[in-house]
Protein backbone atom coordinates (compact mmCIF):
# COMPACT_ATOMS: atom_id res chain seq x y z
CA UNK A 1 0.00 0.00 0.00
CA UNK A 2 1.68 3.30 -0.94
CA UNK A 3 0.81 6.57 0.80
CA UNK A 4 2.23 8.57 -1.74
CA UNK A 5 -0.41 11.13 -3.35
CA UNK A 6 -0.63 11.06 -6.53
CA UNK A 7 -3.53 11.70 -9.35
CA UNK A 8 -6.75 10.76 -8.10
CA UNK A 9 -8.55 7.79 -9.99
CA UNK A 10 -11.95 6.44 -10.28
CA UNK A 11 -14.63 8.96 -7.75
CA UNK A 12 -12.59 11.27 -6.10
CA UNK A 13 -11.57 12.23 -10.25
CA UNK A 14 -14.65 12.78 -10.85
CA UNK A 15 -15.85 14.75 -7.67
CA UNK A 16 -12.23 16.63 -8.10
CA UNK A 17 -13.72 18.17 -11.29
CA UNK A 18 -16.37 19.69 -10.04
CA UNK A 19 -14.26 21.57 -7.08
CA UNK A 20 -12.74 24.70 -8.19
CA UNK A 21 -9.01 24.61 -8.47
CA UNK A 22 -6.58 26.87 -6.73
CA UNK A 23 -8.19 29.64 -4.62
CA UNK A 24 -10.49 32.01 -6.00
CA UNK A 25 -11.31 35.26 -4.72
CA UNK A 26 -14.18 36.31 -7.23
CA UNK A 27 -16.85 34.33 -5.25
CA UNK A 28 -15.78 36.32 -2.15
CA UNK A 29 -16.04 39.94 -3.58
CA UNK A 30 -19.46 40.38 -3.73
CA UNK A 31 -20.43 38.59 -0.10
CA UNK A 32 -17.98 40.95 1.42
CA UNK A 33 -19.35 44.43 -0.51
CA UNK A 34 -22.78 43.47 0.50
CA UNK A 35 -21.30 42.42 4.58
CA UNK A 36 -19.82 46.19 4.17
CA UNK A 37 -23.11 47.63 2.73
CA UNK A 38 -24.94 47.01 5.17
CA UNK A 39 -22.86 47.74 7.76
CA UNK A 40 -22.45 51.10 6.65
CA UNK A 41 -26.00 51.53 6.29
CA UNK A 42 -26.38 49.92 9.65
CA UNK A 43 -24.60 52.60 10.90
CA UNK A 44 -25.63 55.66 8.90
CA UNK A 45 -29.50 55.02 10.22
CA UNK A 46 -28.74 54.21 13.93
CA UNK A 47 -26.96 57.84 13.74
CA UNK A 48 -30.06 59.30 12.12
CA UNK A 49 -32.25 57.34 14.26
CA UNK A 50 -29.85 58.63 17.40
CA UNK A 51 -29.77 62.22 16.47
CA UNK A 52 -33.82 62.27 15.93
CA UNK A 53 -33.84 61.13 19.69
CA UNK A 54 -31.62 63.84 20.86
CA UNK A 55 -33.48 66.42 18.73
CA UNK A 56 -36.91 65.18 20.52
CA UNK A 57 -35.38 65.36 24.06
CA UNK A 58 -34.17 68.79 23.53
CA UNK A 59 -37.79 69.37 22.67
CA UNK A 60 -39.24 67.37 25.32
CA UNK A 61 -37.00 69.42 27.76
CA UNK A 62 -38.01 72.82 26.56
CA UNK A 63 -41.55 72.11 26.75
CA UNK A 64 -41.34 70.91 30.47
CA UNK A 65 -39.78 74.17 31.50
CA UNK A 66 -42.07 75.81 29.66
CA UNK A 67 -44.73 73.92 31.80
CA UNK A 68 -43.02 74.78 34.86
CA UNK A 69 -43.04 78.59 34.04
CA UNK A 70 -46.76 78.38 33.75
CA UNK A 71 -47.58 76.43 36.44
CA UNK A 72 -45.56 78.71 38.56
CA UNK A 73 -47.34 81.78 36.78
CA UNK A 74 -50.39 80.04 37.38
CA UNK A 75 -49.86 79.86 41.02
CA UNK A 76 -49.01 83.75 41.12
CA UNK A 77 -51.66 84.34 39.76
CA UNK A 78 -53.86 82.28 41.41
CA UNK A 79 -52.57 83.95 45.13
CA UNK A 80 -53.39 87.40 43.67
CA UNK A 81 -56.77 86.20 42.87
CA UNK A 82 -57.06 84.68 46.62
CA UNK A 83 -55.75 87.83 47.54
CA UNK A 84 -58.00 89.76 46.59
CA UNK A 85 -61.33 87.34 47.41
CA UNK A 86 -60.57 87.16 51.25
CA UNK A 87 -63.39 88.85 53.38
CA UNK A 88 -60.68 91.73 54.66
CA UNK A 89 -59.29 92.72 51.05
CA UNK A 90 -62.85 93.17 49.80
CA UNK A 91 -64.13 95.34 53.05
CA UNK A 92 -61.12 97.17 52.44
CA UNK A 93 -61.77 97.95 48.88
CA UNK A 94 -65.44 98.30 49.21
CA UNK A 95 -64.54 100.75 52.03
CA UNK A 96 -62.32 102.29 49.75
CA UNK A 97 -64.64 103.11 47.11
CA UNK A 98 -67.32 104.27 49.81
CA UNK A 99 -69.41 101.74 50.61
CA UNK A 100 -70.80 101.13 53.85
CA UNK A 101 -72.02 97.68 55.52
CA UNK A 102 -75.69 96.88 55.08
CA UNK A 103 -78.65 97.76 57.62
CA UNK A 104 -80.37 94.61 58.50
CA UNK A 105 -81.71 92.56 55.71
CA UNK A 106 -85.59 91.85 54.62
CA UNK A 107 -86.65 88.54 52.74
CA UNK A 108 -89.54 88.56 50.32
CA UNK A 109 -90.99 85.27 50.53
CA UNK A 110 -92.46 83.52 47.32
CA UNK A 111 -96.21 84.38 48.11
CA UNK A 112 -95.39 88.04 48.64
CA UNK A 113 -94.59 88.47 51.93
CA UNK A 114 -92.01 90.54 53.60
CA UNK A 115 -90.21 89.03 56.21
CA UNK A 116 -88.12 91.06 58.70
CA UNK A 117 -88.16 95.56 58.38
CA UNK A 118 -85.42 96.81 56.37
CA UNK A 119 -83.16 99.48 57.11
CA UNK A 120 -81.18 102.09 55.43
CA UNK A 121 -77.13 101.51 55.60
CA UNK A 122 -75.27 104.21 57.80
CA UNK A 123 -71.88 104.83 56.97
CA UNK A 124 -70.14 104.56 60.72
CA UNK A 125 -68.33 108.02 61.84
CA UNK A 126 -64.82 107.92 60.79
CA UNK A 127 -62.56 107.47 64.05
CA UNK A 128 -60.02 110.45 63.96
CA UNK A 129 -56.36 108.88 64.29
CA UNK A 130 -53.78 110.37 66.29
CA UNK A 131 -51.73 112.78 63.66
CA UNK A 132 -47.65 111.93 63.82
CA UNK A 133 -45.15 114.34 62.39
CA UNK A 134 -43.65 111.81 59.74
CA UNK A 135 -39.57 111.17 59.53
CA UNK A 136 -37.75 113.56 57.48
CA UNK A 137 -38.16 112.20 53.78
CA UNK A 138 -41.18 110.66 54.49
CA UNK A 139 -44.42 111.76 53.07
CA UNK A 140 -47.33 112.95 55.23
CA UNK A 141 -50.07 110.46 55.60
CA UNK A 142 -53.41 112.05 55.24
CA UNK A 143 -56.02 111.01 58.14
CA UNK A 144 -59.06 108.22 57.44
CA UNK A 145 -61.49 109.61 55.20
CA UNK A 146 -60.24 112.62 53.95
CA UNK A 147 -60.32 113.26 50.17
CA UNK A 148 -56.64 114.43 50.18
CA UNK A 149 -53.82 112.16 48.85
CA UNK A 150 -50.76 112.25 50.11
CA UNK A 151 -50.12 115.11 48.02
CA UNK A 152 -52.86 117.01 49.26
CA UNK A 153 -54.60 117.34 46.36
CA UNK A 154 -57.94 115.97 45.80
CA UNK A 155 -58.38 112.56 44.84
CA UNK A 156 -60.16 112.18 41.50
CA UNK A 157 -63.89 111.99 41.68
CA UNK A 158 -63.94 114.11 44.87
CA UNK A 159 -63.97 117.74 46.18
CA UNK A 160 -62.78 119.11 49.05
CA UNK A 161 -64.70 118.71 52.15
CA UNK A 162 -67.85 116.42 50.53
CA UNK A 163 -68.16 112.75 51.57
CA UNK A 164 -68.36 110.15 49.05
CA UNK A 165 -72.27 109.42 49.32
CA UNK A 166 -72.56 113.21 47.99
CA UNK A 167 -70.22 113.12 45.51
CA UNK A 168 -72.13 110.17 44.02
CA UNK A 169 -74.26 111.01 41.31
CA UNK A 170 -77.96 111.36 41.31
CA UNK A 171 -79.95 108.43 41.51
CA UNK A 172 -83.48 107.66 40.95
CA UNK A 173 -85.48 106.23 43.87
CA UNK A 174 -85.21 102.13 44.02
CA UNK A 175 -89.34 100.90 43.26
CA UNK A 176 -91.08 99.23 45.86
CA UNK A 177 -90.40 95.41 46.06
CA UNK A 178 -92.25 93.36 44.02
CA UNK A 179 -93.61 90.03 44.90
CA UNK A 180 -91.52 87.81 42.50
CA UNK A 181 -92.64 84.25 40.90
CA UNK A 182 -89.91 81.59 42.02
CA UNK A 183 -91.13 79.70 38.85
CA UNK A 184 -92.40 76.15 40.67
Amino acid sequence: MSTAKGPLKGRAARLGRLMPSGPSSAARTPFVLLVVVLLGGGLISLLLLNSALNQGSFQLNELKDRTTELTDEEQALQRDVDDYAAPDALERRARELGMVPGGSPAFLHPDGKVLGEPTEAVAPKPTPTPSRKPAPGEKPVPPAGSTADTAGFPKPGTTTGATPAQNAPARAPAPPPTPTNSGR
